[in-house]
């Protein structure tokens, strides 16, 4: 079920000191058809999976802050539960798909996690579908969870999952060709079994109109993605001034387990306080 967004051949290194603009370019071509080709993602299913690992922490209100948003499939369960939401993604062109499923019942804003605002004190904040992966370095990591814990309010919590190993050794090693609404969106990966941790991952995504009269189509975007162990993640938590509460690892049934198996789960999921 969530298991990634890409499929991806890795490369070595760490190269989060370029900060490029990659990932706002490649979700800007495909924000248009990013809802059709995640449609199997419920996030009802998830965060009701999720929202009770975090309860018991004592969530102390009901402000979200989602960073991350995409196209708001996130948030809206939250939305539909009262929530009040405040949202933020790098891309516009997801951001205005959010808004039009929403207008003013969220507050949307388009943001760098990697140099994110303060917009308020939130009782929780999430970043979720590895849109922390997107991140290329531990540096990176620790300046978005900084920016997270500045928006958390008095008693707020964090939440946010990674991808582990085993999503990156299988799932992204797959091609992945889903035909709807007269597109066909084909996602290629060349991962192996014995992908490196701690490496950065390139994907192609495209998307082919099937009636070329109809549409035009989306060439082949670049997608890139970290891997991160829970030792790194655990050190960029304490560097960016936040206590980890728990881990948990799941597969595609989204059923939270203990301990996080890196060759196993396919998602780990952290939550945290700041110190």
């Amino acid at each position: 079920m969530f298991r990634g967004c890409a499929g991806l051949v890795f490369v070595a290194g760490d190269q989060g000191e370029e900060r490029p603009q990659w990932a706002e370019i490649a979700y800007e071509a495909i924000a248009p058809v990013y809802d059709e080709f995640t449609a199997h993602h419920d996030y009802d299913l998830w965060l009701g999976q999720l929202l009770p690992k975090v309860e018991p922490y004592g969530i102390p209100g009901r402000r979200l802050l989602d960073v991350a948003c995409g196209t708001g499939k996130s948030f809206i369960p939250m939305l539909e539960k009262g929530w009040e939401v405040t949202a933020c993604d790098i891309s516009p062109k997801m951001v205005a798909i959010a808004r039009e499923k929403v207008g003013d019942r969220a507050k949307l804003s388009v943001a760098d996690m990697r140099d994110l605002p303060v917009f308020g004190e939130f009782d929780l904040v999430f970043c979720l579908d590895d849109a922390v992966n997107y991140l290329l370095g531990t540096e990176e990591l620790e300046q978005a969870l900084t920016g997270m814990r500045r928006n958390l309010g008095p008693g707020g919590l964090l939440m946010f999952d990674v991808n582990t190993l085993e999503a990156y050794r299988t799932f992204f090693a797959e091609e992945v060709v889903v035909e709807r609404d007269g597109f066909r969106m084909i996602w290629k990966g060349r991962s192996t079994p014995d992908q490196p941790p701690s490496s950065i991952a390139e994907a192609s995504f495209e998307v082919e109109a099937l009636d070329p009269e109809a549409a035009a189509s989306i060439a082949p975007e670049l997608h890139r993605e970290r891997h991160f162990p829970e030792a790194e993640v655990l050190e960029a938590l304490e560097r960016a001034g936040l206590e980890c509460l728990d881990v948990y690892g799941h597969h595609d049934d989204a059923v939270p387990k203990q301990p996080l198996h890196e060759l196993d789960h396919t998602k780990g999921v952290y939550i945290a306080r700041a110190r």
